[in-house]
Formats: C-alpha cells, structure tokens, sequence
C-alpha cells in the first residue's frame, strides 16, 4: 500500500512539474512571453533595442499542438533559453479580440489580423527581420513560418536559422537542418 501512494504521488508530481501555465483566454503562458500593447512596429524596435529577434505566435484555447510545443519542446533547456536569450516574443489568440497594429498601420482584432495574415493552423510562429519597411504586413515581412507543431531538433534548428540569418544564404533551411540534424541526432 505504501508503494502505491509512492507511486501515485510520483505520478502526480511528474504530471505538474509537465504541466503549462494557462492564462485566463485559455492560452499556454511562459516567463519569455511578452505582454505589449501588440503594436508590431513598436514590438520590432523594442526587440532590436534588446539585441533580439521579433517572434510572434499564433496559439487558441485546446490546441493540443500549442500543449505540444509548450509541455514537449518549449520546456527542453536548451531551447527555452535560446528563446529567452534571443527572441522577443508576442502571443496572438486567433479568436481573441485584442487589437493589434500591424508594420503597414492596420489595426484590427487579433482574430482578423490573424485572417489578414492568412494563418491557419496553431499554433503558427512568425519570424521577423530586425528592419520591416511600413508598408508590409506581417505575413509578408516575415522571414520564416513554422505552421504547426514541430519536434525538439526541427524548432531549435529553426530558431537558429533565424538568428544566424539563413534565410539570406543559399542554404534553405530544410538543408541547414539536414545538416545540423545529422550530428545531433548521435
């Protein structure tokens, strides 16, 4: 009997330790999340101010591929602090009403500006260039897209890519991944 409440209580303590905060709108909530007033531009230069790379990620409530990343691959140390270190990061509900300022000025409703953008799976993560000329909106501005739920060596390789600035290479990302994947995968 003892073993038993041993065992439960072991098996109660992992589940926690795994589980992901939820906010009040249903969404994942990390400490490298930033809370702004989601104006795209303003959140570009504070990033740039900081050494960092605009992320924005698209999530809504019950997507078990948002619980993926959070509970799976956000938590991995490594990529957890390679976000802290690198990234400025914005959440967008893709129901919520908050608004949001896209680069070209268009403010609308986190839901239609996740229409505007054309995004629909979540969750969906934006990467942006430190410079976005204002007539662009984020789908267009954004250096790379990961749509959907990726594993551990696949979205490190991708936050990578992006802060090396692959993308102005001629080696695609799906080959930079190859490549590094190759060695960690020993």
């Amino acid at each position: 009997m003892v073993r038993l409440f041993a065992f439960v209580t072991a098996l109660l303590f992992a589940i926690q330790v795994h589980a992901a905060d939820i906010g009040d709108d249903g969404l994942h909530k990390t400490t490298w999340m930033r809370d702004t007033f989601k104006d795209l531009s303003e959140d570009l230069e504070e990033a740039n101010s900081e050494g960092k790379r605009l992320m924005v990620i698209i999530e809504q409530r019950g997507c078990i591929y948002c619980r993926k990343m959070h509970e799976e691959v956000f938590v991995v140390p490594e990529i957890r602090k390679f976000i802290e270190d690198n990234y400025f990061v914005i959440q967008i509900n893709m129901f919520g009403d908050v608004e949001v300022t896209d680069f070209d000025g268009t403010t609308l409703p986190e839901k239609e500006m996740v229409k505007r953008w054309g995004a629909l799976f979540t969750p969906s993560i934006y990467f942006f260039p430190q410079d976005v000329p204002e007539e662009r909106m984020a789908s267009q501005a954004a250096v790379a897209n990961m749509p959907g739920a990726f594993g551990r060596w696949t979205t490190f390789n991708m936050l990578n890519w992006v802060v090396e600035e692959g993308y102005s290479s001629d080696e695609s990302f799906q080959k930079y991944h190859a490549r590094k994947f190759e060695n960690q995968n020993k």
